[in-house]
């Protein structure tokens, strides 16, 4: 590595690196279709933290769909702006969530149409085409709470790069404590594990463009943050509070 790669910021790692994360996504209003599809298709609403009923599968068993959908039923359905973070100390989630809230105060709302992909092997909900909008938003939340984030422990780091990072991954990592932010960000609501059976993903694409077909219909409004909260990670994440645009 150059001396010229981005440096940790100089703050210290989490002191306890099991205990809650935070993360700041983009999750649907509760009373639109792509929530209603998300919640059913994970079994899981992230809102309510109630359990729901997955929606039968042709060619799939239940099992077999469970197992499919652990993973993105933990995280809960959402699009991720920021990735989930340990609180620096001295800073509380009360303080995290107020900086929320100033942070949604000053910023606008915009629509996006949604469609369903295939990204990297994994089923996911993406932009229809990609905007400007969407991209400074992220960006905007990644720098926006990074002084309340702890640095990510060795372990962390070890787990991401196993994956294969290239240069501005890494840089990434180093400066923003996850590989996939800013020019490396890709806006996707995530729906199934990493499928490597062609055919199964195939069968698995064809339920999610059955069942979603209203809310891959319906334009998407981007008016709102969430802050989402894991208290350790034998914990599902859920939702800690909601911050509307211009309010």
């Amino acid at each position: 590595m150059t001396s010229s790669s981005p440096q940790f910021p100089a703050f210290a790692p989490a002191t306890n690196p099991d205990g809650p994360r935070y993360a700041i996504y983009f999750a649907p209003d509760t009373n639109t279709p792509l929530h209603r599809f998300g919640s059913t298709w994970l079994g899981r609403d992230a809102v309510s933290g109630a359990e729901v009923t997955q929606p039968k599968l042709d060619g799939i068993d239940a099992t077999r769909q469970t197992e499919l959908t652990a993973t993105a039923n933990n995280y809960g359905f959402h699009a991720t702006l920021k990735p989930p973070f340990h609180l620096r100390d001295g800073t509380t989630a009360d303080q995290l969530l107020e900086e929320a809230a100033a942070f949604a105060s000053a910023r606008a709302p915009f629509q996006t149409q949604l469609v369903a992909r295939d990204l990297s092997g994994f089923l996911a909900l993406m932009q229809k085409q990609s905007k400007a909008e969407m991209r400074e938003l992220a960006a905007d939340c990644v720098r926006h709470f990074d002084p309340m984030r702890a640095l990510p422990g060795d372990a962390e780091l070890e787990k991401r790069r196993a994956a294969g990072l290239s240069a501005q991954q890494e840089q990434m990592l180093q400066r923003w404590g996850y590989p996939y932010v800013m020019g490396e960000f890709r806006f996707h609501m995530t729906l199934s594990k990493r499928i490597k059976d062609d055919s199964e993903r195939n069968a698995l694409m064809q339920e999610v463009l059955k069942h979603g077909a209203e809310a891959l219909a319906t334009p998407v409004t981007v008016d709102a943050i969430s802050i989402f909260h894991q208290e350790n990670k034998k914990t599902p994440f859920t939702r800690l509070g909601c911050f509307v645009f211009g309010s």
